[in-house]
């Protein structure tokens, strides 16, 4: 005996925007993410203080296409041209 009823809808799950991409199998990543979990340790997971290895971590994933390309403001980050102005003033 089937469990669908006729006032039921189907269930179509959709995929999300973001927070969800591909595992690193061949860990190409993994000294890096490794070193971002030592350093969530190391400043009892206050992540504020190893935003720079996040975003080396990231940065990892984008060149191996393990994530899609996006700028890093989109990521919570300032982007590269972003502190280059700021450097220069």
């Amino acid at each position: 005996m089937s469990s669908y009823t006729f006032s039921q809808k189907l269930f179509k799950p959709t995929p999300p925007e973001r927070g969800s991409f591909p595992l690193d199998h061949e860990g190409r990543c993994k000294r890096i993410m490794i070193k971002y979990m030592r350093c969530l340790a190391d400043n009892r997971n206050q992540n504020t203080m190893c935003r720079d290895v996040a975003k080396e971590y990231l940065g990892c994933r984008m060149d191996h296409d393990l994530m899609t390309r996006d700028n890093w403001s989109n990521l919570g980050f300032e982007s590269d041209e972003t502190n280059e102005v700021a450097s220069e003033t």
